[in-house]
C-alpha cells in the first residue's frame, strides 16, 4: 500500500501561503493556544468544538448574526445544536461578489458555452427571486428541479435559498419513476425542468418525461431552455411557463435575503435508493455553509478568483459542494454531458483554457483516462492546477501513481470521502501534509473521525467501521417524512450508541491517513473474515484486459464465497489463462483470502446515476431477491445479466 517516499510534499512556500496554516496561526492568537502541527490543531478542533466552529464563522466572515451560543447539548449527537441563536441566509453568503469578473463558466460538451459575471449572476438571481415570490414561494416551500449542470440551475438554487425555501434537484437522465420517487415525497410548490440535454454529442429528448412528472406532481412547471423547444414543452403542460416568460415582468433590483435560524432547511438530498424508495435527507443552511467554507477555504486552499471545477451532475451531492465555492469568491467552472465527448481530452481542454486551480472528479474517471492511454501531462498546459480531488469510490494506489505520472507531477492529489448523508467529507485533503500512494490524507477539521471494531473499540492497523464520535454542524436536520426520527436513528446510530456509524469499511495508515475499503454492507465474509471489495478492485482493475469489475459474496454451503464479475476490454475473452492471471494478481496483491471462488464475464455492470457500482443490488439478484428500486440505476437493464447464471449454481 505505502511506498518509501510520499508522492507529494508541500514545500515551504506552499505551507506559508496556505489558508490552512494562516487559519491555524489565527486560532492560536485568538484562543491563546499553541499547535505543534496539524494533528494538534485537529485535536483542539474536536475537543473545543464550539470555539472551533466560532473561529470558522469569524475567520471566513460569515454574513449574519452569530448570537451568543456556539453549541448546546453537544454531548448528545442527536440533540446537539450549533449556533442556536444565529440568523443567516445561505444565498447572501454566496452572493457577496460583484463586478464584471466571471462567476460561472459553462460548457455543454462541444455544443454550448457561455459565462456569467458576478453582476450578471446577481441580476438573474434578483429577477428569479421576484418571480418565485410572485409565485407564492416562501419560507419552507420546496422547489424541485430536474436539471443539467447549468448556470441557470445555480441561479435558481440561490433565488430559492434567498427566500428561505428549500431546494432539491436531480439530473435529467433519471427515469420518470426515479424523479417521482424523489420529488413525490417532498411536495414541491414548483417543478423546474430542462427542455432536453446533450450527451455524447446527441440531443436527449425529455419532453414526455417532463410532461408525465408535471402531471403527477400537479404544480406549476418552469421549463428552462437548453437543448430543445422550451416554448412547445411549456405549452403542452398545464401551468407550464418558460424561464424567459417567468422573469419577463421583473427588472433586476437590489437583492433581499430572508435571514433564518442556523438549522433552517436548505437542501433535500436523496440516498441512492437502490434498496428501496430513496431517503430524503434534509440539510441546514448554516451547517452546509460552515462545513463547505471550512473544506473550500482551508482543506482546498481555495482563494477569491480561483477556478473551481467538479465533474458532477445535479443529482450528486458534489454539485451542492461545488456551488458553495461562490462563498469564497471562486469562479465555478460547470460542465454538463459526457466527459469523453468528443474525446477524452475535453475536460483537460477546459482545465487548460480556463486555468482550473482545483479539478474535481471521480476515481472511475481517473481510471478511464489511464486505461484510455491519455497523458494530459504531455498534451495540456496545466500550470494553474494545484489540487486534484477524487471521490465516488476509493481511488486505487495505481490511480494515485497515474495522476503524478500522467496528469501533473507537482499537484496535490486529495482523495476525499463523505457523502450525501453529510453533504461534505469526513476525510479529505490536507495542504499541510504529504500525499502517500493509496491514502486519503486524513480527517477534516472539527470531525472526530475514528475506526472502530465490532465491539465499539478504536483500532489501529486493522480494518473497521468509519465512525464520528461527536456532533458536527452538517449532520442532517432530519429526514423528510420521518417525524419521530426513527429512520434517521436507524441510518446512523443503531450500531453504536451516540456515535455516527457511516457505513464505510476503513483503516488508519501508519502516516495518519485513511484507506476506505468499500461500503460496510458490501464487505465480503468468507470464513468469517471481513474483506473490503475495494481491495479486490484495486488489483483486478489495473489489468488491461479488465475494463471494470464487481464483487459480491454468494451464500454457499453454510458459508460465503467470493464471486467476481468482470467486464472485459474489447476483443478480450475470459480464457483459463486470464482467469488464473486474475487470481494470481489478487493473491499476490491482496491475499489468498481475497481470491474469488469464481470469475464470471458480463457485458455490463450496473451503476447509480453518479457512477457508483451497485454491489447490493447484484447480490439481491444473484440470491433471487427483488431489487426494490431499479429507477435509481443509470443502466437497470444490466441487472438482468446476473439473474439465473448457470455458473453460480455449482
Amino acid at each position: 500500500m505505502q511506498t518509501d517516499r510520499p508522492l507529494w510534499v508541500p514545500d515551504a512556500e506552499t505551507l506559508a501561503r496556505s489558508p490552512m496554516a494562516q487559519f491555524m496561526t489565527w486560532c492560536e492568537a485568538c484562543f491563546g493556544r499553541r499547535f505543534s502541527d496539524y494533528d494538534a490543531f485537529h485535536g483542539w478542533s474536536v475537543a473545543e468544538s464550539g470555539d472551533f466552529w466560532t473561529a470558522v464563522w469569524e475567520h471566513c466572515g460569515v454574513v449574519g448574526e452569530r448570537g451568543g451560543r456556539a453549541l448546546i447539548d453537544g454531548e448528545r449527537m442527536l440533540e446537539a445544536r450549533f449556533f442556536p441563536d444565529a440568523k443567516l441566509n445561505f444565498a447572501e453568503n454566496l452572493l457577496r461578489g460583484s463586478g464584471g469578473d466571471d462567476a460561472l463558466i459553462f460548457r455543454g460538451e462541444d455544443k454550448v458555452r457561455y459565462r456569467l459575471s458576478w453582476d450578471e449572476l446577481r441580476n438573474l438571481v434578483s429577477r428569479l427571486q421576484q418571480a418565485l415570490k410572485a409565485q407564492g414561494i416562501g419560507v419552507g416551500d420546496r422547489v424541485a428541479a430536474m436539471m443539467p449542470n447549468l448556470p441557470e440551475t445555480i441561479a435558481l438554487m440561490l433565488a430559492t435559498a434567498s427566500l428561505g425555501a428549500i431546494w432539491s434537484s436531480c439530473s435529467p437522465d433519471f427515469g420518470e419513476q426515479g424523479v417521482l420517487d424523489r420529488f413525490g415525497q417532498i411536495g414541491p410548490k414548483l417543478f423546474v425542468a430542462c427542455d432536453g440535454y446533450w450527451y455524447n454529442g446527441k440531443r436527449q429528448d425529455v419532453d414526455a418525461k417532463v410532461r408525465a412528472v408535471a402531471k403527477t406532481l400537479r404544480v406549476p412547471t418552469l421549463v428552462v431552455p437548453y437543448a430543445g423547444d422550451s416554448a412547445a414543452l411549456a405549452a403542452a403542460i398545464d401551468g407550464g411557463v418558460t424561464l424567459p416568460d417567468f422573469i419577463a415582468a421583473f427588472q433586476a433590483k437590489p437583492l433581499a435575503f430572508e435571514r433564518l435560524p442556523f438549522s433552517h432547511p436548505l437542501y433535500i438530498l436523496f440516498s441512492s435508493g437502490t434498496t428501496g424508495v430513496p431517503k430524503c435527507i434534509v440539510h441546514s443552511a448554516g451547517g452546509t455553509l460552515l462545513q463547505h467554507l471550512k473544506e473550500h477555504r482551508f482543506h482546498c486552499g481555495l482563494k477569491e478568483g480561483e477556478r473551481l471545477f467538479y465533474f458532477t451532475t445535479c443529482g450528486w451531492m458534489m454539485w451542492n459542494w461545488l456551488a458553495s465555492g461562490l462563498a469564497v469568491g471562486a469562479t465555478l467552472c460547470l460542465y454538463d454531458g459526457s466527459p469523453f465527448h468528443p474525446d477524452g481530452n475535453v475536460l483537460f481542454d477546459f482545465a487548460a483554457e480556463e486555468r482550473f486551480a482545483v479539478f474535481g472528479t471521480s476515481a472511475k474517471y481517473i481510471d478511464a483516462v489511464r486505461k484510455g492511454g491519455l497523458t494530459p501531462a504531455t498534451t495540456h498546459y496545466l500550470s494553474a492546477l494545484r489540487l486534484m480531488t477524487s471521490t465516488g469510490s476509493p481511488l486505487s494506489p495505481e490511480g494515485f501513481s497515474f495522476v503524478y505520472e500522467g496528469i501533473k507531477s507537482d499537484v496535490q492529489l486529495a482523495s476525499i470521502s463523505g457523502g450525501t448523508d453529510i453533504v461534505s467529507c469526513f476525510v479529505l485533503g490536507n495542504p499541510l501534509k504529504p500525499v502517500w500512494r493509496g491514502e486519503i490524507q486524513g480527517p477534516g477539521l472539527g470531525l472526530a473521525v475514528d475506526v472502530w471494531n465490532d465491539e465499539g473499540k478504536p483500532v489501529r492497523g486493522e480494518k473497521g467501521e468509519l465512525v464520528c464520535t461527536s456532533a458536527f454542524p452538517s449532520m442532517p436536520v432530519m429526514f423528510w417524512n420521518d417525524p419521530e426520527g426513527a429512520k434517521y436513528r436507524a441510518a446512523y446510530f443503531e450500531r453504536f450508541d451516540n456515535v455516527w456509524c457511516h457505513g464505510d469499511f476503513a483503516e488508519w495508515t501508519p502516516h495518519g491517513g485513511i484507506v476506505i475499503h468499500g461500503r460496510s454492507d458490501a464487505t465480503l465474509n468468507p470464513g468469517g473474515v471481513r474483506i473490503g471489495t475495494a481491495e479486490i478492485y484495486n488489483q483486478v482493475e489495473q489489468m488491461p484486459e479488465v475494463a471494470e469489475a464487481l464483487c459480491i459474496g454468494q451464500d454457499w454451503q453454510d458459508d460465503v464465497r467470493v464471486i467476481l464479475f468482470v467486464r472485459l476490454a474489447p476483443d478480450v475473452a475470459l480464457t483459463e489463462e486470464l482467469t488464473q492471471a486474475i487470481k494470481a494478481r489478487i493473491r499476490t496483491g491482496a491475499s489468498p483470502r481475497h481470491v474469488p471462488a469464481k470469475i464470471i464475464p458480463v457485458a455490463d455492470i450496473p451503476r447509480t446515476k453518479s457512477g457508483k457500482i451497485v454491489e447490493l443490488a447484484v447480490r439481491d439478484v444473484v440470491h433471487g431477491r427483488p431489487v426494490k428500486n431499479k429507477e435509481a440505476l443509470a443502466n437497470p437493464e444490466a441487472l438482468d445479466l446476473f439473474a439465473g447464471l448457470e455458473a453460480l449454481k455449482t
